[in-house]
């Protein structure tokens, strides 16, 4: 499949990107050479190989929950650059009307 500088043009017009002429040049041949390696893959044959999210197999690596006490509230401030009433205290983001 070759692409043409006009398609690189158009796909980077939707993505909202302004390419320099140079650019338009290196990306053409670098999307032209990455089609072209697809060509190449899709001419395998994979009927006998099963689909595959991941490379390796992988195993839920989550640990069984366990109840435990939390953090003691003045242990969690301790290192708090402002504090009140046993709170962070922190810059107001939202004005009042």
């Amino acid at each position: 499949m070759k692409i043409t500088k006009k398609e690189v043009e158009y796909v980077a017009d939707l993505a909202c990107m302004e390419i320099s002429e140079e650019e338009k040049e290196i990306f053409t041949r670098q999307l032209d050479s990455i089609l072209s390696y697809m060509e190449k893959l899709n001419q395998l044959d994979t009927k006998d190989i099963e689909p595959t999210s991941h490379v390796l197999q992988t195993d839920n690596v989550f640990r069984e929950d366990k109840v435990k006490p939390s953090l003691p509230q003045d242990e969690a401030l301790a290192n708090a650059p402002d504090k009140k009433n046993g709170f962070f205290r922190v810059p107001r983001v939202i004005e009042e009307n």
